[in-house]
């Protein structure tokens, strides 16, 4: 065996060369790994090979581009050039795939005459989540072999394909067998080697689809998925450069590719796609809290509340693998927990998305109790009840007398003081906030709310669980509100401001959903129900919209009234919304005025970022980034603007500090963050370079 570089070693059996490509974690395609595969090829043919096979170590094949090159200058060798010196081989070239061949790894095999791959495996070309488009001649070749249909689909869904999927397609040749993967690839090599006939390369091959028929392709994505295109440039592009394809000049395909790939990469939208893409991956990265920090075994678990939350994060829970115990005092309420859970179960088999026997396990995993003593051997309590400090400390006493050492106890909290709930324990150390969002089994965010008394392990523990449940944890320290709550109220308060100075609730909305939310504040405020967000019944006086249309009984949608009147089926703003808007414009002295969408939209904005500033400075998050990832997880930031941080520096810290001044000075209740303002007069940003 010959070690051509670092990563890359070389090899012989019976003429047949095997590149052995050892890149770990992923075989990035970084500089080595181009530089070895160039060396690599010339090599084998100078050795006099009849056919090459290039394989990965580890667990997979090549996963695509090397993230740690993103944002700087590319070095010599290209992935094209690579591609290339593949396609000038006088010998077959077989890429041998297991594991995931994504983006550039897909580019590099299309590249290659043959494809074998096991039926484990998985193909794709994901450059959409990140703002770009294949830039490596994934969006000629691939509709050279599937089609453009096809390859529209798999491009701007950036969903993989199965191995199997991928044979029936055409993109893999042959299916290898699990286990055997290098020598199926070197007997399929045999079969090829000294074939007469000219080598079969992917570029050489004609579109199936004529330009007309790619415009309509084009066409049908556009309108039956038109929400792919809403605020996002990267799936436009790729129609572009796959409709380039048709016309059937490789050359100038690739040359149309690499303008729109540039044009992307320039792009506001990736940057802010890349900034998510990254963010992501740090969140769970904690200071001070190494690898040597092992979670703690978790499989029992328990829920105590049988109301909406409860049932959903059991749901979560059930899915995710665990045994839960479902607690509560009302047996009714435990029965139609029970029944819900069944319910969404079983629609999720008849979906397609889960199969019967799953279906049965997961309900056989749940057991119903109405006492706290049933949880004795649980290794993770996770506590559920209505917002009461009272209450949740009473819950927390009744455990901590009856659950086992070594149990860690969570609350659901959305905003109470998770070091009071530790404090009645005699274990505070073990006791950590999940916050969950509603829906519990559907919303990805899941804060992890770290007291100042929390074990290493027990945070270990959380994080470990957010992965295991498929959510996005974000660890925040104890503040009311915690993150993604605490800075959303900030902008409901700026919008109730605005709508009494003279905007409408649905031109707020508007602004919003045109920023690129899924919906704006009233009209998410009518869907959750204005009797649980933020309505204090007890202390109601009618102060304020939201009270007095509480107080009438229009709390939303299940009242079919609230800032909207809904039995229309179209939303529109309601009288009583309107006469509660005098009402209060009258009691203030308020003169309502024409407010434009930029108000509005820098009124609602500016002072997320502040508060976001607010949590940084307080050290409640562990960096900006945070807060990014948990706007867009919890409450659909649009991920091409980045999130509000990166939003803030997009826009300018300076500008948005001169807004906020000019608000306070009108007398706003704004109260200006000093890290903020010295950013701003730094030139300084919070998460872009």
């Amino acid at each position: 065996m010959k070690s051509i570089n670092s990563v890359v070693t070389l090899d012989r059996v019976d003429g047949i060369a095997i590149l052995r490509l050892d890149s770990p974690p992923v075989n990035a395609l970084g500089l080595a790994l181009r530089e070895g595969i160039l060396a690599g090829i010339a090599a084998a043919l100078d050795g006099g090979a009849r056919a090459i096979v290039l394989i990965c170590e580890g667990r997979t094949f090549c996963a695509g581009a090397d993230i740690a090159e993103f944002g700087k200058p590319l070095v010599a060798p290209l992935l094209p050039e690579d591609q290339a010196a593949i396609e000038a081989s006088p010998v077959p070239v077989i890429a041998a795939i297991h594991g995931t061949a994504l983006g550039g790894g897909l580019e590099l095999a299309l590249a290659c005459h043959y494809r074998l791959a096991v039926p484990s495996a998985s193909l794709g070309l994901p450059e959409v989540s990140l703002g770009l488009l294949p830039g490596a001649g994934g969006t000629q070749r691939l509709p050279r072999i599937v089609g453009v249909a096809r390859a529209l689909d798999m491009m701007t869904s950036g969903k993989p394909v199965s191995a199997t999927t991928a044979r029936e397609l055409g993109i893999v040749d042959a299916l290898a067998r699990e286990g055997h993967l290098l020598d199926d690839a070197i007997a399929f090599a045999r079969k090829v080697e000294g074939a007469s006939a000219p080598l079969p390369r992917v570029r050489d091959r004609k579109v199936a689809d004529t330009p007309e028929e790619a415009a309509a392709a084009i066409a049908r994505l556009r309108q039956q998925q038109p929400r792919l295109f809403q605020g996002f440039k990267a799936p436009g592009h790729i129609c572009e450069a796959v409709a380039a394809s048709t016309l059937n000049d490789f050359e100038a395909g690739i040359a149309e590719e690499l303008r729109l790939f540039q044009d992307l990469l320039a792009s506001d939208e990736s940057a802010a796609q890349i900034h998510a893409f990254f963010s992501e991956r740090a969140v769970s990265k904690v200071p001070g809290l190494g690898k040597e920090v092992a979670a703690r075994p978790v499989k029992a678990t328990g829920v105590i509340g049988a109301g909406t939350m409860g049932t959903g994060i059991t749901l979560a829970l059930l899915a995710a693998g665990f045994t839960v115990t479902l607690v509560d005092r009302d047996a009714e309420a435990l029965r139609r927990a029970a029944a819900r859970v069944e319910k969404t179960v079983l629609d999720q088999v008849a979906k397609g998305r889960l199969n019967e026997d799953a279906a049965k396990a997961q309900l056989a995993r749940l057991t119903l109790a109405e006492s706290v003593e049933s949880l004795a051997d649980a290794d993770l309590v996770i506590e559920a009840v209505f917002e009461r400090m009272a209450l949740k400390q009473q819950v927390f006493r009744e455990l901590d007398a009856v659950v086992r050492p070594g149990a860690i106890l969570a609350t659901n909290t959305s905003f109470l003081d998770v070091d009071a709930i530790a404090a009645v324990t005699s274990r505070p150390g073990d006791v950590i906030g999940l916050h969950f969002f509603a829906p519990a089994n559907i919303m990805r965010l899941l804060e992890i709310v770290r007291g100042k008394a929390v074990h290493g392990d027990v945070l270990a523990t959380a994080i470990w669980l957010a992965r295991k449940l498929g959510k996005l944890g974000v660890v925040s320290g104890v503040c009311d509100g915690f993150i993604a709550n605490r800075l959303m109220a900030r902008r409901g308060e700026a919008a109730d401001a605005l709508m009494l100075a003279g905007a409408s609730p649905d031109q707020i909305d508007r602004v919003m959903t045109d920023h690129g939310f899924p919906m704006g504040p009233y009209r998410m405020m009518d869907l959750v129900g204005l009797d649980v967000v933020g309505w204090d019944r007890e202390n109601s006086a009618g102060r304020t919209v939201q009270e007095i249309l509480c107080e009438a009984g229009h709390w939303g949608q299940k009242t079919g009234s609230g800032y909207y009147e809904h039995a229309s089926g179209t939303p529109v703003v309601s009288s009583a919304t309107l006469a509660a808007i005098d009402t209060v414009r009258a009691r203030e002295g308020i003169s309502p005025r024409p407010i434009g969408d930029d108000e509005i939209l820098s009124g609602l904005l500016d002072v997320i970022v502040n508060e976001g500033a607010k949590l940084v400075e307080e050290g409640i998050v562990y960096r900006a980034a945070d807060i990014d990832m948990a706007l867009i997880a919890g409450y659909g930031w649009p991920v091409y603007r980045g999130g509000p941080m990166f939003w803030g520096d997009a826009v300018g810290l300076s500008g948005i500090v001169e807004r906020l001044k000019a608000r306070i000075a009108q007398g706003q209740p704004i109260t200006l963050s000093p890290l903020l303002e010295r950013m701003a007069a730094k030139g300084q940003r919070f998460v872009r370079a």
